[in-house]
């Protein structure tokens, strides 16, 4: 099945035919919407393995789809490749500095007129209890990391970046909103502190601890925030 939000950012694109790079596969979702929708060939690049085989299984058999195992910052695709870049939930799992460098490849990959989708989440508005849990998996992450787990970006912000890389705006929309965190949202963002912290000791990973016990005790999750979807174009 293909998330609604999938199917709202794909729905003006020019699919069919299409050369397409699913950046950061996660599970899939993006990779059979863009099939399904007539892709000519979908690379799907994620650097986790438990994701590439999700993704394998998914597409079974289907030789228009490669699911490649890499660095996005080292995407393995030539200049010019390229027709259509989607991004979708990937850039809040990067870091600025790896931002940066992933959309310097999808310029690189992007062939002449090539279009760029990225569907991401805005910062929670305040009051949120999920912002909380964003907090202490961060905190966690970073003491562990040296880089946080999320950073929720601004639409406007992922504007102006992916503008500095000469893609031309086209669009923004709402895909999702507001959006929900369930129970088991909430687990697995935990979960992502509970295993940086056990990399810690003394009395911050005790704190840490005890924050994670806590919202797992007291928070199942809430409806809250934003998923915006933005287009952009490259210069034929």
């Amino acid at each position: 099945m293909v998330p609604s939000t999938v199917r709202a950012a794909l729905a003006d694109q020019p699919v069919s035919g299409a050369v397409c790079l699913e950046a950061g596969a996660g599970v899939g979702n993006t990779t059979v919407g863009l099939l399904e929708a007539g892709a000519e060939r979908v690379y799907a690049v994620t650097d986790d393995a438990a994701h590439a085989r999700t993704t394998r299984e998914r597409v079974g058999d289907d030789e228009r789809a490669a699911v490649l195992e890499a660095d996005l910052r080292a995407t393995p695709l030539p200049a010019d490749s390229v027709d259509l870049v989607t991004a979708h939930g990937l850039c809040n799992v990067l870091a600025p500095a790896a931002l940066d460098a992933v959309l310097a490849e999808f310029a690189r990959v992007a062939a002449p007129g090539a279009r760029l989708l990225v569907n991401d989440y805005a910062p929670l508005p305040a009051g949120a209890r999920m912002r909380d849990v964003v907090a202490v998996e961060n905190a966690a992450h970073e003491l562990a990391f040296g880089d946080p787990a999320l950073t929720f970006y601004p639409s406007r912000h992922l504007r102006r970046l992916c503008e500095g890389w000469e893609w031309a705006f086209e669009r923004e929309r709402t895909l999702l909103e507001p959006v929900p965190w369930t129970g088991q949202h909430v687990r697995a963002h935990l979960g992502v502190a509970r295993d940086a912290a056990r990399e810690l000791d003394g009395g911050v990973a005790d704190g840490l601890r005890e924050d994670i016990a806590r919202l797992e005790d007291d928070f199942e999750g809430e409806d809250a925030g934003r998923m915006y979807g933005l287009a952009f174009r490259r210069s034929a």
